[in-house]
């Protein structure tokens, strides 16, 4: 079983490693770790620090980290595949990432209501750069597990980054568009509100769609 514990603590060399030794020291595996600085409220400067464990022993390692003094807070939280689930991304124009969006919302919706839990992020952009790097950065998000893309044109680097995104086991699909992405995408899908229908119909463990029996079709 995997636990979240979630752990404030001064922003100071070697916080971190003490953390994951006592871990370790009582057999637990990170799945997951995030640390950021928080910008605001009491615990303004300091770092907060997030692990997924799984098995070891959770108890002793909560009450050993504790100890530490360097901690100034430890909180078990649930993991966030039962808080936000799996997610869908969508990139591109902004007019059609909202119909892109509009969909996926509203299918999620359906599920999320019968107790799974899917999440939608978007994010407009132009410029053959920047979509090429915020493909090759969905490989990097947690529980991330399928890409739209929605606009005109895309190809280039871009659609370099798909093909390694699908080698990373992440399904992509495509709005009927000019350039070379919609060639490299599991699936091209020219109405904007039925891509993202599919995408979250794809990851949903109750829905009968599957993209890799209809890989390659443009509908």
């Amino acid at each position: 079983m995997i636990r979240g514990l979630r752990i404030i603590a001064k922003n100071q060399i070697g916080v971190l490693r003490d953390l994951t030794t006592i871990i370790a020291e009582h057999e637990g595996n990170i799945t997951y770790a995030q640390t950021f600085i928080i910008k605001h409220g009491e615990y303004k400067g300091n770092a907060l620090i997030y692990f997924e464990i799984e098995g070891g022993e959770f108890e002793k390692i909560v009450e050993k980290i504790k100890e530490l003094p360097t901690v100034i807070e430890v909180e078990e939280e649930k993991p966030f595949e039962k808080v936000f689930g799996k997610r869908v991304i969508i990139f591109g124009g902004g007019a059609l990432v909202s119909q892109v969006a509009l969909g996926a919302i509203t299918e999620a919706d359906r599920h999320n209501l019968r107790g799974e839990r899917i999440s939608v992020d978007t994010m407009p952009l132009v410029g053959e750069e920047e979509l090429a790097e915020a493909v090759k950065a969905v490989s990097r998000l947690h529980r991330a597990e399928i890409l739209v893309l929605a606009g005109g044109i895309m190809g280039g680097k871009i659609a370099e980054e798909v093909k390694k995104l699908r080698k990373a086991g992440i399904r992509v699909i495509s709005l009927n568009m000019f350039g070379d992405v919609p060639k490299v995408s599991d699936l091209v899908v020219s109405d904007p509100v039925m891509a993202g229908t599919l995408a979250v119909m794809h990851i949903s463990e109750r829905a009968q769609f599957d993209i890799d029996r209809v890989r390659g079709r443009r509908i």
